[in-house]
Formats: structure tokens, C-alpha cells, sequence
């Protein structure tokens, strides 16, 4: 079989240094006979697109969905996701050596947070499954999957998974050496205080990871539950800032399609469709088109009509597609969506988070996405608007 080694080198102008990232991950300092060395060895050279030789499918995964490979470890995290890992399994150690703790009570609280598609749950999985080969450790899952969580819950045998409701009621099988939290922004005030005493108790660290939603409104934001959690004393937390689950195209549109205003962004969107229906009995033919073409789609269960009672097996709740990958994303925009005068998308139904559900289901797409637009021929327009470069007002 073939070997073939790869040599990563960059110029930094602006200082006139020439670096390469070593087999440890580092950027180091080059020479430039080091790459005249390592150019003059290679031999044929690959002249097609360079994103072919990095199949995403292969590695970004969701250890709900992907169990069998999460277990046997078939995936990576980023040069981001291994340092907020090292940072956070360091203060554990730390925390259990008996040296000083930081917050509440003298309880060790860390989290990290970032936009949907940065690599929250894979990461806390990750950080768990490692602390379970000395420890037993429990995760409370705030969101849905039980039947992936007891999947997983046969498999590791030192990892205890508790799929959650908000009422604080939590019939534990045991005491644990770290709590872990997924779906940190869902947990209600009672779930956070039963938390926090458990970890005071077994004098545990607790690590969340949670949801940013920081393109949405401020008013649409469901603000409250990360502030219980931001507020706790002596609370560390991280952020995820590099997208990889989201290609840059998409993650533009959907950061434009929430807040119209701005800077007039010139790039194409090939991979977004839009179209419009002048009814629920026009937006299930189009629905039944995008299932012909491989869509999945996510549905606000607050919409109704006859695009909402399809039947397929390609149909999920926005609850449902939490923390799932799908490659082609299609969801329905109603009549009661609008821009505001800030250029935000808003909902006349806000206090039931309509806009927090259409940017989290489409956040859930890695190649493609679609919106239907039913019967709402201003918000169609300003959308239309996007895709033609054209300056909102």
C-alpha cells in the first residue's frame, strides 16, 4: 500500500517567518531548505479539488447517532476542541488532588458553549468517555434521544446517561466522580439547583456544554437558562468559535437569513433553495419534492396544515433533530415570521420560540438546506433578497 505523508508550511508576512506544524501539532519555526527538501521528495501530485481529500462524513460525527464508531473512536476533534478539553481535564485533576476549588460552594463549574455545529457534543462525550476509565461519571441529557442514550448506556459501562426532564427529580442509581450536563441552555432552575447540590455532595466537577444563539434577536433568545448557569459563582466557560460540522456557504446564509441588515455579503449560495407556496396544499407538493431529492425535513410542531402531517420517515421535530447531522435540511416559514426594524427575523408567536426553531433545525444541515415559504410574500422577498445581493432596508 501506498504511504503518503503530508507537510503543512506557511509564510507569515508579516513577519517574514516561515513555519510548519509539526508531528505534535505545533506551529514551529522552518527553513526554507526544509521545504525545498520536502517539495523536491514528493512525488505525483494531487491537481483536483483539495476538499476531496477531506470526506467530513468520515469524522464528524454524533455519538447519538454514530454510537458504534464514537466507541471505537472513529472521529477527531480540532486543535480548538483539544484545548478546551486539556484545559477543562486539567482543573478536574486538579479540583481532585484537593488544591483550591472554584465555585459555588467550593464545587469545580465549567462549560463551553458556541454556535450549533462547533462540536459541543462530541467534545463533552469525549472529555466523559475519558474520565470513565478511572471513574464512574453520569451525563444528564436535557433533550431527546432516549433510545440513543440507552444505547449508550449498555456500552460504556462507567458512563451513567440520565435523559432528562426539567422538573429536578432524578432517580440516580449512585454517587458520581464528575456530573456532566448536554443540552446545558434546556436545564430549568429546579434541574440546576439538584444539580449543584449532588456536586457539592459527592464534591464532583460539573462540565455543561450548551447552545450559543447569538445570531437570533435578543428578544427571540432563550437567554434564561444560560444565565442561571454563566451566573454561577466562579463558573468557567469556554467557546467553540470554528464551525465544522456547517460548510462557510451555509453557516452565511443562515447568519444573514436571522439579521437582514448589514454588510451586503457578495458570495453565492448554489447549495440554498427557495420557493414559495401560496398554501398548506402547495407547500406539501414542494415538501414532497425536496423527499425526492433526499431532503430531511424538520418541522416546528406549532405549524399545522397539510405540509405538518406528512408521514415519512424523513420527518423530525425540531426536538428531535438535536444534536443529529443530516446532509439536506428542509423546514417551512409561515405567515407569522418578520424582520423587524433592527433587520432581525422575528415571529408574532415569540414566546414560543419559532425563530429559535428554525435556526436551530437548520443549523442541523451539512450540505444543503431548503425553505417553503407559505403564504408570506414580504419575508419570501427580503429572503430573495439575500440569494440577489441586494441591500435590505
Amino acid at each position: 500500500m501506498l504511504s503518503r505523508t503530508m507537510h503543512f508550511f506557511t509564510y507569515v508576512s508579516s513577519s517574514d517567518r516561515l513555519v510548519r506544524l509539526s508531528n505534535a501539532g505545533r506551529l514551529v519555526q522552518a527553513s526554507w531548505e526544509e521545504l525545498c527538501a520536502a517539495l523536491q521528495k514528493q512525488g505525483e501530485c494531487f491537481t483536483g479539488p483539495i476538499e476531496e481529500l477531506f470526506q467530513e462524513n468520515r469524522y464528524l460525527i454524533s455519538p447519538l447517532t454514530d454510537t458504534g464508531r464514537f466507541l471505537r473512536r472513529e472521529y477527531f476533534l480540532t486543535f480548538q476542541q483539544r484545548d478546551i478539553r486539556k484545559r477543562i481535564l486539567r482543573g478536574i485533576r486538579a479540583y481532585q488532588k484537593g488544591e483550591d476549588a472554584v465555585g459555588a460552594d467550593g464545587c469545580l463549574v465549567q462549560g463551553f458553549t458556541g454556535l450549533p455545529g462547533t462540536g459541543k457534543t462530541i467534545l463533552l462525550y469525549d472529555i466523559a468517555m475519558e474520565l470513565s476509565e478511572t471513574d464512574r461519571v453520569c451525563l444528564f441529557h436535557f433533550g431527546a434521544h432516549a433510545k440513543e442514550l440507552e444505547h449508550l448506556n449498555e456500552r460504556l459501562k462507567r458512563v451513567d446517561f440520565y435523559y432528562c426532564e426539567n422538573t429536578g427529580a432524578f432517580d440516580l442509581r449512585q454517587a458520581y466522580a464528575a456530573i456532566f450536563v448536554d443540552e446545558g441552555h434546556r436545564i430549568g432552575e429546579a434541574a440546576l439547583a439538584v444539580i449543584l447540590r449532588y456536586a457539592k455532595e459527592w464534591r464532583a466537577p460539573v462540565i455543561f456544554s450548551y447552545d450559543s444563539e447569538a445570531p437570533i434577536a435578543p428578544e427571540e433568545q432563550k437567554r434564561q437558562s444560560t444565565g442561571r448557569m454563566e451566573a454561577i459563582n466562579g463558573f468557567i466557560r469556554y467557546e467553540l468559535t470554528n464551525r465544522i460540522r456547517l460548510n462557510n456557504e451555509l453557516s452565511a446564509f443562515i447568519w444573514r437569513l436571522m439579521c437582514i441588515k448589514g454588510r451586503i455579503s457578495r458570495r453565492e449560495y448554489p447549495s440554498v433553495s427557495l420557493v414559495y407556496a401560496k398554501d398548506a396544499e402547495e407547500a406539501a407538493v414542494l415538501l414532497d419534492i425536496f423527499f425526492a431529492d433526499g431532503y430531511t425535513y424538520i418541522r416546528d410542531m406549532l405549524l399545522s396544515g397539510a405540509a405538518e402531517s406528512v408521514q415519512t420517515e424523513n420527518v423530525f421535530a425540531v426536538s428531535e433533530a438535536t444534536s443529529r447531522e443530516f446532509d439536506r435540511v428542509v423546514m417551512t416559514v409561515d405567515t407569522t415570521f418578520y424582520y423587524d426594524k433592527d433587520g432581525f427575523l422575528r415571529s408574532a408567536q415569540s414566546g414560543d420560540g419559532r425563530v429559535r426553531h428554525l435556526y436551530h433545525g437548520l443549523n442541523r444541515a451539512k450540505q444543503k438546506i431548503a425553505l417553503i415559504v407559505k403564504g408570506n410574500a414580504t419575508v419570501f422577498d427580503r429572503l430573495l433578497g439575500i440569494l440577489q445581493h441586494k441591500e435590505q432596508a
